[in-house]
């Protein structure tokens, strides 16, 4: 088998909860692996063999005659997967990544697991996209080199327990409980729905709620990412790479004690930072010293310092807050800014930040999801009250 494969998986659904966990890690056992084998195996069908529905890699259900190693009786979600030929890229990966097999035990083995499983197609996809190479296919990244790679992408993909397409918490973070504080989104796309992983590649789920004995599986037309997969991901360093985010950057420096909120938004944690463009602290610099030429650079003198740093603070939470997470109507409290509170509404559907000034902000481009928080951009500087 040349192809590689990729399991994206849900866990725990608590509607009060934005994150899913619960997975424990399970010992390898030779049934598993057997139960693998049987189901790679090539089979002949035959007339009297019931049809089972098959996801092809165009991601439409297609009926077809399947062999002996397809049954109607319920099976593993590895089993479902090793039936199926659209997903033996995924099997191969998993096989590939696992160590002594743990992860093919894992989805073999007795649990509930949602899992979002790639086609063929979305794994040579992803063989382009990280070779470079237009005509390469997934066996291209099963090399020693990428294991430890492979493997962080399938357990990204991993949650704890069986979740249909009805009870996906739409629009929340989820929590992949084995590759730390990475999360994915889902949110609904027309008749759809498309997820948005930490690099912000998104992927639709073009077939829902395929049933196996211990969970679910959803098949998705491209592989997930973390940000695990790539150098870190941190508030500061997305900040740092976003040539709209210069003049935030600098006020961060500026308004460090010893670094201290450059290393605090750079650390582990997690964090909401509502993200003010170059235009914000332009307009910012406007605001406050009244000249129609200044820029955001202009505040940033020693007699402002405070001043800088307490706006600063204000903008950051100290939790991860998506926005379909946002208390709409209800006092915001930032973690650094003492009792100061502002508020978000969203009136004709745009979300609209309402600070201690009573000044307004618009919230632009949401959920840039980091390995330590998420970013939500604004239009303009919000306030605390003035002291």
């Amino acid at each position: 088998m040349t192809n590689s494969l990729i399991f994206h998986s849900l866990t725990d659904h608590n509607p009060a909860s934005a994150r899913h966990r619960g997975i424990a890690r399970r010992t390898v056992t030779a049934a598993a692996a057997t139960v693998l084998a049987l189901g790679l195996a090539a089979c002949g069908s035959d007339s009297n063999t019931p049809a089972a529905t098959v996801v092809s890699d165009a991601g439409v259900a297609a009926s077809t005659t399947a062999g002996s190693t397809v049954a109607n009786s319920p099976k593993s979600i590895v089993s479902v997967a090793a039936a199926n030929p659209a997903f033996s890229s995924l099997v191969a990966a998993v096989q590939f990544a696992s160590s002594n097999d743990d992860l093919v035990n894992l989805l073999a083995g007795a649990g509930n697991f949602t899992v979002f499983a790639p086609t063929n197609a979305a794994f040579d996809n992803l063989a382009k996209e990280l070779t470079g190479d237009a005509n390469a296919i997934a066996a291209a990244i099963l090399v020693p080199a990428n294991k430890a790679l492979v493997r962080s992408i399938l357990e990204y993909h991993v949650l704890g327990t069986k979740v249909a397409r009805a009870q996906i918490p739409l629009g929340a973070a989820i929590d992949p409980v084995l590759v730390g504080t990475d999360s994915f989104k889902i949110e609904t796309r027309g008749d759809g729905l498309q997820i948005t992983d930490s690099r912000l590649r998104t992927a639709n789920i073009v077939q829902a709620d395929v049933d196996a004995d211990n969970g679910l599986i959803h098949a998705i037309d491209k592989v997930i990412l973390p940000a695990e997969a790539t150098p870190s991901r941190s508030i500061v360093q997305i900040a740092a790479g976003n040539a709209d985010f210069s003049s935030l950057v600098a006020a961060l420096q500026f308004a460090s004690n010893d670094g201290d909120l450059v290393r605090l938004l750079s650390g582990a944690g997690a964090f909401t930072v509502f993200a003010p463009t170059n235009d914000a602290f332009d307009a910012l610099a406007r605001e406050l010293t009244g000249s129609n030429t200044a820029k955001g650079a202009d505040i940033l003198v020693p007699a402002n310092r405070e001043l800088v740093r307490s706006v600063l603070q204000y903008h950051v939470l100290a939790s991860r807050v998506l926005l379909a997470e946002v208390p709409i109507g209800a006092p915001i409290d930032p973690a650094l800014e003492g009792n100061a509170t502002f508020t978000i509404t969203a009136p004709g559907g745009r979300a609209i930040i309402t600070d201690a000034r009573h000044r307004t902000a618009g919230i632009g481009a949401t959920d840039l999801i980091a390995s330590n928080g998420v970013i939500h951009v604004i239009d303009n500087v919000i306030l605390p009250p003035a002291h």
